[in-house]
């Protein structure tokens, strides 16, 4: 036998054995798959959370304390009014010291007397009466100023809306490893999924941005226009991930 021709055998032989094991199965038996997998789900936001604040500023400390309570006083009375169900909760009461500008000063250490002083106090309420929120937030801004405003869901259609958020990710999972099973080639059924590890889903408090808005202080008496709001939604997501394993 020539060599050339020994040498087109051994090729022949080479290329009929990787053929034979390209086509040959890959054992699966056994194999532990890792997969990921999502859920998400989205609800209209159905509570708000308004902050309300009041501060002023005199040279008499307790002149200024005197305008704030009373001021507090007549806008949780507005805010009652307008709401009924609102929960209302006062806080970050302070008061603190009005100095004037530096000026160089002598060599004495004198101590600064203050120029005046500043009182404020805030009030937040928490209402699912998103209708009537912007008719009560024109009452109370005739005596106080907006400083905040969040829009989020209520405890109840939170826990409504994480049991659809678990259903949505399972059901993800589920979909994954039949995909995967198909793209080894086999029978999803063989799949047994040994572990599931639901992953903490992060913010309630808010994934979406929360929408705020700011007021300077408004005047004691004046009508005060009805603000637009726009409540949005709230996206919750959650990862899961499941360990399966092939007959």
């Amino acid at each position: 036998m020539s060599r050339i021709k020994s040498v087109l055998m051994a090729l022949s032989c080479f290329a009929v054995s990787a053929v034979a094991f390209a086509q040959a199965p890959i054992q699966t038996s056994g194999t532990l798959v890792i997969v990921p997998a999502f859920g998400e789900v989205k609800m209209a936001n159905d509570e708000a959370t308004l902050t309300l604040m009041i501060e002023e500023q005199d040279k008499d400390k307790a002149a200024a304390a005197s305008r704030v309570n009373q001021k507090m006083k007549q806008g949780m009375e507005i805010v009652r009014k307008e709401d009924p169900k609102a929960v209302l909760t006062t806080r970050g009461y302070y008061t603190y010291a009005v100095y004037p500008e530096e000026q160089p000063r002598p060599a004495t250490n004198k101590v600064r007397q203050p120029s005046g002083w500043r009182v404020g106090q805030y009030l937040e309420v928490k209402t699912s009466n998103l209708t009537g929120l912007p008719k009560m937030v024109a009452a109370a801004q005739r005596v106080l100023a907006v400083n905040g405003l969040q829009f989020a869901l209520s405890d109840a259609t939170a826990k409504k809306l994480d049991a659809q958020r678990i259903d949505a990710t399972y059901k993800n999972l589920s979909e994954r490893i039949a995909s995967i099973a198909r793209a080894m080639g086999r029978n999803p059924a063989d799949a047994v999924l040994d572990t599931v590890d639901f992953e903490g889903s992060g913010n309630y408090a808010q994934e979406a941005a929360p929408k705020m808005m700011r007021a300077a202080m408004a005047a004691d008496t004046a009508s005060v226009e009805e603000p637009s709001f726009e409540p949005g939604e709230t996206t919750l997501t959650m990862r899961v991930v499941g360990k399966v394993k092939f007959r």
